[in-house]
């Protein structure tokens, strides 16, 4: 067997392996006595086909499969000893693949397009000046997380009267045309509504004030402008037969039950954050400011690797790539797209491929690795942020652990955490070699960035 690598040019290359008989005889022998063990030919029991027989109707083909596997197995060994930086996968040649007849030819020989990356340099120093956006943490942002808590912890309490989002229960009845109760008609016990949403201002003003035990009248049909959903759940009826119940129907209040935000107290403090850790209203807000602070790093972080990227593209140029290597390679890899796909998409992705060949060299002259305990650290910040969208700011390690171990378990769930996990490493090593500009902006200014 021989392998031998020819330069066309700096970015193409044909990669030629050169296989004798022996080089594949044996497996070729032993892949026809495994199929002999199952072949199935007419009148010839399972495992007493002639060998004779087997090679003349099928040596071809299993020659032809034991060949690929070997020329699988030493193409890549060939590139992965050689320490090839190759874009794509090797491709049968083209041009210069000569014909081979199996029955026939002693020597096989097999050629490769092979795309090879570009060679550049990327190096960064204190020289290099990067914007850094911290975003700031304005009193309102803090003001509403205190409110979001204080009703996440507040709590219902019956009142006498009523005031605007109160809750009221009662029986419902429905009036005939005189204003009496009609008999046989609909009757709702505990029937309870919310008027500060009844979508018509004349019916809801009727609840304005009232008290427990007045008795009210009012038309759903014209409270809920119609609305048949509203309508037939208030009144439990079937949604078709709502548009026809236009009757009054007196209220009679029964209780008024209002919401009330939980005070900003030790009880409060000791529901969202470790028992005893917060002992002020002023530690609290505090508090607050620096988790929500803790929520921009992220977009602070893709902010700054967006600038990263654009600058060090700028930097490194145009790269030289083999571009009739890598169509054909992105028609074999879309075979369903055709040609319009490559067309349309080809520029685009010499864009990402050249930003990954960047990435990659920073990766490797930063030394940095991705170890399990990196993507169960990063699979935690990630439940983390989500937990924290929904107020839960403590949630028990056991938790997390749990979560990331799923994430773990997903294939296209790892991918993208050893993505995440090498972004945070270069991160931190390029913040720690260019001279970072910090400057301080608010949401809004920050959002604009990406508009």
């Amino acid at each position: 067997m021989n392998i031998s690598l020819e330069n066309l040019d700096k970015v193409s290359a044909v990669l030629t392996i050169k296989l004798e008989k022996a080089d594949y005889e044996a497996k070729v022998e032993t892949a026809l006595k495994n199929f002999r063990k199952k072949a199935n030919v007419p009148g010839f029991r399972p495992g007493q086909v002639p060998m004779t027989i087997l090679k003349k109707r099928f040596g071809k083909d299993i020659t032809a499969e034991e060949v690929n596997k070997l020329l699988g197995e030493k193409l890549y060994e060939y590139i992965r000893e050689n320490d090839l930086n190759i874009l794509g996968e090797p491709l049968p040649s083209l041009e210069y693949q000569p014909e081979m007849d199996f029955d026939t030819m002693e020597e096989l020989t097999f050629k490769f397009d092979v795309a090879l990356a570009p060679e550049f340099d990327v190096e960064l120093s204190a020289n290099d000046k990067l914007d850094y956006y911290e975003i700031e943490v304005s009193d309102d942002m803090v003001e509403k997380q205190v409110n979001m808590y204080a009703q996440r912890g507040g709590s219902y309490e019956k009142v006498d009267s009523y005031e605007a989002k109160d809750m009221v229960k009662g029986l419902l009845a429905e009036l005939d045309e005189n204003g009496n109760t009609k008999e046989g008609g609909i009757q709702v016990e505990n029937a309870v509504m919310l008027p500060e949403y009844m979508k018509n201002d004349e019916q809801k003003s009727i609840f304005s004030a009232c008290k427990v035990n007045d008795v009210l009248v009012f038309n759903p049909n014209k409270a809920y402008d119609g609305h048949d959903v509203e309508v037939a759940s208030l009144l439990k009826i079937k949604k078709e037969d709502a548009a026809a119940m236009t009757s009054d129907f007196s209220f009679q209040v029964q209780e008024i039950t209002r919401f009330k935000s939980a005070e900003l107290n030790q009880e409060l403090f000791d529901q969202v954050f470790d028992k005893g850790t917060v002992t002020t209203e002023e530690d609290f807000r505090a508090r607050i400011k620096d988790l929500v602070a803790g929520q921009f790093v992220g977009d602070s972080e893709y902010k700054f690797m967006l600038d990263v990227r654009s600058y060090l593209m700028d930097k490194v140029g145009k790269l030289e790539y083999p571009d009739t290597f890598l169509k054909r390679f992105m028609r074999v890899s879309n075979p369903k797209k055709g040609e319009e796909f490559v067309e349309e998409n080809y520029e685009k992705s010499l864009v990402e491929l050249t930003w990954h060949l960047i990435k990659e060299k920073l990766v490797k002259v930063y030394g940095i690795k991705v170890e399990k305990e990196d993507l169960i650290a990063t699979a935690k910040d990630i439940t983390k942020m989500q937990f924290a969208q929904y107020g839960m700011l403590n949630a028990p390690e056991d938790l997390l652990e749990n979560y990331a171990n799923e994430m773990l378990k997903k294939q296209e769930q790892v991918e993208n955490l050893v993505n995440r996990s090498v972004e945070v490493k270069l991160s931190a090593n390029l913040k720690n070699v260019v001279t970072l500009n910090k400057k301080s902006v608010s949401l809004d200014e920050f959002n604009k960035m990406f508009a």
